[in-house]
């Protein structure tokens, strides 16, 4: 069960038709029928890793009828985990007046509502956009932002409640945080909540760079802590593999926010599918070009979520995974 979403520019010929629309003709329409659009596409995670959610991405935005290199150009900026680089690489997307910025998760969210109030905005964001300002409300955005927001603070209640599934003895549960993250302190307080809710001691651990997630994970395993749950943080996520290795060697029973870690070898995931949410805002980014506006264009939630589980991992771990665990998963790998 995957990830589901609430939910052509032809080019004009005659010239003295152009003319006669003359104001009537959006300034994005009017811009796609005079040069190829440019789309911003700023990133806060790395190059590599981000490669399959800008395909899809792209994806989204040839289904409203764009072809890449014929009917849209992209500029890609990548901050690699370093939000610090963001509002320079935001700057520059400005500066070179492109037609649609899409903005993937909330560093980069942030960074280019500060930057711009009429250049238009898709975004993929983690935490509530209307409290952070990217939007009046889900129904009608109102200003020059829109996208889907992952809703992945609540779901960290269900990331312990999942975890102590497979470690019921647990008393004491870890999650690993980036303090520099804007989403941070709201997906502690949720994930605290729940802990408290099941009678568990919760015990955050900071880490911001490759060196302090290395020294995280050795924390954990010289206190014998007892589980883990990983924040949905973007820089956390370009180290996905990182974070499996470490699980392994540590023997660390882990929980994730995505699949992809657990296709690295990590041992069990619950979230929604960030391919759909890129392929959702790609497919604004073309209607927006087409000429509708993002503040008519209400802001997406998912509404279906998908838990997977690495077989592998937990015989690595000596984990017996519960048959009705298994039986609820959407994907197991085997």
């Amino acid at each position: 069960m995957r990830c589901h979403y609430v939910s052509e520019v032809g080019a004009i010929r005659r010239r003295e038709f152009i003319a006669l629309l003359g104001a009537a003709v959006s300034p994005l329409a009017a811009h796609a029928q005079s040069e190829v659009p440019v789309i911003g596409f700023l990133s806060s995670l790395s190059s590599d890793y981000a490669s399959y959610i800008a395909a899809a991405f792209r994806q989204g935005v040839t289904e409203t009828g764009f072809a890449e290199g014929r009917g849209v150009k992209y500029e890609y900026r990548y901050a690699n985990g370093d939000y610090s680089l963001l509002a320079t690489m935001t700057d520059e997307l400005v500066r070179r007046r492109v037609a649609v910025i899409a903005a993937g998760a909330p560093p980069a969210a942030l960074a280019a509502k500060k930057a711009t109030s009429t250049i238009p905005i898709v975004f993929v964001v983690g935490f509530d956009p209307i409290e952070a300002k990217l939007v009046e409300s889900y129904n009608r955005p109102g200003g020059n932002a829109t996208g889907v927001h992952l809703i992945t603070s609540p779901l960290g209640q269900k990331r312990l409640e999942l975890i102590l599934e497979v470690a019921p003895n647990a008393r004491t549960i870890n999650m690993l945080v980036n303090p520099t993250f804007p989403n941070t302190e709201i997906e502690v307080r949720d994930v605290q909540a729940a802990a408290i809710a099941n009678q568990r001691e919760l015990r955050t651990v900071n880490a911001s760079t490759v060196a302090e997630i290395d020294a995280a994970f050795a924390t954990i395993a010289d206190q014998h802590a007892g589980p883990l749950i990983v924040a949905s943080d973007p820089f956390f996520l370009t180290r996905h593999d990182q974070f499996a290795a470490l699980a392994a060697r540590h023997g660390i029973l882990a929980i994730y926010p995505f699949r992809d870690y657990v296709a690295a070898g990590g041992l069990m995931s619950y979230g929604t599918s960030l391919a759909g949410a890129y392929r959702e805002i790609g497919r604004y980014a073309g209607r927006i070009l087409n000429g509708e506006k993002p503040a008519n264009l209400p802001v997406i939630q998912p509404t279906i979520f998908e838990m997977v589980i690495n077989l592998k991992a937990a015989k690595a771990l000596r984990l017996v995974v519960p048959p009705i665990l298994r039986a609820r998963a959407d994907e197991v790998i085997e």
